[in-house]
């Protein structure tokens, strides 16, 4: 039996249902309505759910089984664009236009997709989050021009992946290895990838059961990490780097 989602009450504070009883169709469909409030959203994702509609739609809840998962020392670029790195003369940084990336990723145009999932609210909301230190950009230069990025949620030492956009080929590709280097040196296992595409197993991201990644994510989510802005601990980054750490 197919179960049905749960209809969220009013109070941001309320518990989610378990992830168990999400729908096997639509795959992982676990509740409906609610807000996107700040206090709702950082109970979702410390429990591997996130919001995911279409403008005209009421907030729909999502924890998919299997889930997609990058570890964040396997992000893989071929050797073909890593030769292509070592003359490139881009440059990354961290939380230095938030707003900016996450624009740029709701106008980015998706295989199939009509429009974007990424509404007004949906926008506020996030930078609702990154005001308060809880969603971080990372964000690709060539000189003063944005290129790329990627932004999502951080809790503990858990990257929770939103979006990414490339403005010139590669940008998204650049963004997301900057962000997984710079997680990895810090010991942040993972980034979720949410859902299964062909686009993210080309770059290195694997299906992880849902209770598996609930339960490493349950870990990781009570880890200490630093608070605030990362543009500091990020500094500037030379894109070539990618192709330097990744030997010759």
């Amino acid at each position: 039996m197919n179960p049905r989602p749960i209809v969220l009450p009013p109070d941001p504070y309320a518990p989610f249902p378990p992830v168990e009883q999400a729908m096997r169709d639509p795959d992982g469909l676990l509740a409906i309505g609610g807000d996107l409030s700040l206090p709702r959203l950082l109970n979702a994702y410390r429990h591997g759910i996130f919001p995911w509609f279409s403008a005209g739609q009421p907030p729909l809840w999502w924890s998919p089984d299997p889930r997609m998962v990058f570890r964040t020392d396997g992000v893989r670029l071929s050797s073909r664009f890593l030769r292509a790195l070592r003359q490139n003369t881009w440059h990354v940084r961290a939380d230095t236009c938030f707003e900016r990336v996450i624009s740029a990723c709701a106008q980015s145009p998706r295989p199939g997709q009509r429009g974007t999932w990424i509404t007004s609210g949906m926008r506020q909301a996030y930078i609702d989050l990154h005001r308060q230190g809880h969603a971080h950009s990372v964000e690709v230069f060539d000189e003063d021009v944005l290129v790329g990025g990627i932004y999502g949620v951080a809790i503990g030492r858990m990257f929770f992946g939103e979006s990414m956009f490339s403005a010139r080929s590669g940008g998204s590709k650049v963004a997301l290895a900057s962000l997984a280097a710079y997680l990895a040196e810090s010991a942040w296992p993972l980034i979720d990838a949410q859902v299964e595409n062909p686009h993210l197993v080309s770059l290195g991201a694997s299906l992880m059961p849902r209770e598996t990644f609930t339960g490493a994510i349950a870990k990781l989510v009570d880890l200490p990490s630093p608070q605030g802005a990362w543009t500091q601990g990020f500094g500037s980054r030379e894109a070539s780097r990618l192709a330097q750490a990744s030997g010759p």
